[in-house]
Order: structure tokens, then C-alpha cells, then sequence
């Protein structure tokens, strides 16, 4: 199941115990809808006073949490309050559910990954080999990498880079898995985005790359090209110019003739 979210964010100023003009109040709200059909849709307003969370509503919760002492009072009144409990129902039906045509079309632009798996070179003497699998040019940023051996998801010697912005709207991440090689087992690499409509699975093959067996192929041409071309002129020499030295003469010259 996959989880998206679309946050709005606004500054109050009014409502804030503003003390000095260094302080900062901020009320910031978030909605996240889960399902690939939003069909499950949570309301979270959280209150920032310089940089520390005070207080947060949840709407699954259906009430306030408080995280410092004044907040945690203030948190018991609001929760008591019937007003405030219509206020944030009212919220989430104009911030989310009314919303939700808008932000699925933004949801929409979305870019599958391109996908590779690789091996990096052993050390001398290693006997272990990582396999690297990367996801590039895809959009937006929320992806899941997982390794599977023989079909079972594997957990252990398994790490990952950050998902990291190419500069173009686009991102790419790294997933690396150190393992030693066997014969029998099937190791794949499975990528889930928003922009798959199944998870995308590659396999590693343990034969020469692509670009291995395109260079030896390439090699192999062009060396029987050079083969067929040094027999054609041996063939061409024996049979033209061996012939022009050894032509017979007919009627051999008389003496003193000049």
C-alpha cells in the first residue's frame, strides 16, 4: 500500500505569545492519504513555537497532544472543547477531502525508474562479491528497494544510499547487497513507485554484462574479418602472380640473335 501526502503549510502571527521579535510561531497542517485510491485520509495540524513542537491534532486520534507543560493543559482544554472539534473537522474537509481532484492531478506526474544491477570487482582475496542496484530518473522521490534470494526477502548485509536529486526534477538512489556467489541461488533486485503499477523485479545474471558480450563479440568479428582478408591475398598471390612469373615461352630466341 502506498502512502502519499500534500502538505500545506501557513504561518500565524495573530494567535502567537510573540515576546520578543525573535520568536516564531508556526501552524503547519498535513494531510496524507493512504491507498492507491485515497480512500483513507489523515488530518495532522501541528503547533511550532521556535523550532519546538508544542502541540498536534490527529485526526485518527480525534484529539490534541500536548508535548510541554503549558501545551499539555492546553491540549486537556481543546480536547473538551466541542468547537474545536467541529474547527478541525471543518479543516480537514476543506484542506484534504475537497482538495483531493487537485492534488491527484499533481500525483500524476509521475516518472517510473530506470533500473540496473551491477557487481563490483572483488578485492584480492575476498571471497565475497556486492551487487549494486540502482534506480535512476524517476519521480517523485518515494521508492522501496528490497533484495530477494531464491524469492525470500533478505535483511541481512543489505544497505542503502539517500535518494538523491539529479538537478532536474528527477532522483536516483543506490541499493548494495554483499553476498558470495553460488550457483543455486536466484538473486533479484524488486523496486516499488508510485509509477509501477506492479513491483518491478530484475535479475542478476552472473554471465558477462551486456557490454562484455558486445566487446568480445566485436573482437571475434573483426578477427575473422582479418582472417578471410590475409587468406584472400595469400589465395590472390599463388594464383595471379605466381602464374605471371612462370608463363611459358613459346618460340625460344636464336644465337646472336638480339
Amino acid at each position: 500500500m502506498y502512502t502519499h501526502k500534500f502538505i500545506l503549510c501557513v504561518a500565524f502571527s495573530l494567535l502567537s505569545p510573540v515576546l520578543t521579535d525573535e520568536d516564531f510561531y508556526q501552524v503547519r497542517a498535513c494531510c496524507t492519504f493512504k491507498g492507491s485510491h485515497f480512500e483513507e485520509t489523515e488530518y495532522i495540524l501541528t503547533s511550532i513555537f521556535n523550532k519546538n513542537l508544542m502541540m498536534e491534532y490527529n485526526s485518527t486520534r480525534g484529539n490534541w497532544t500536548g508535548f510541554t507543560a503549558y501545551s499539555i493543559e492546553a491540549a486537556k482544554w481543546w480536547n473538551s472543547d466541542p468547537f474545536d472539534a467541529l474547527t478541525r473537522k471543518i479543516e480537514r474537509k476543506l484542506l484534504c477531502t475537497d482538495m483531493l481532484d487537485a492534488i491527484q492531478s499533481v500525483d500524476n506526474l509521475t516518472t517510473i525508474p530506470t533500473v540496473k544491477l551491477k557487481s563490483l570487482k572483488r578485492p584480492n582475496g575476498e571471497h565475497t562479491s556486492t551487487l549494486v542496484c540502482s534506480a535512476y530518473n524517476f519521480y517523485p522521490k518515494q521508492i522501496r528497494m528490497m533484495w530477494m534470494r531464491n524469492g525470500k526477502e533478505v535483511t541481512t548485509d543489505v544497505s542503502h544510499s539517500d535518494v538523491m536529486p539529479n538537478g532536474d526534477w528527477y532522483y536516483q538512489t543506490h541499493s548494495y547487497l554483499k553476498y558470495i556467489p553460488t550457483s543455486a541461488e536466484k538473486i533479484a533486485c524488486m523496486v516499488e513507485h508510485i509509477g509501477l503499477s506492479q513491483p518491478k523485479f530484475v535479475v542478476w545474471d552472473p554471465s558477462l554484462p551486456v557490454e562484455q558480450r558486445t566487446q568480445i563479440v566485436v573482437g571475434l568479428c573483426g578477427l575473422v574479418i582479418g582472417f578471410v582478408i590475409a587468406i584472400s591475398g595469400i589465395i590472390y598471390y599463388i594464383t595471379v602472380c605466381q602464374r605471371q612469373v612462370f608463363t611459358r615461352v613459346e618460340s625460344p630466341p636464336e644465337a646472336g640473335a638480339t
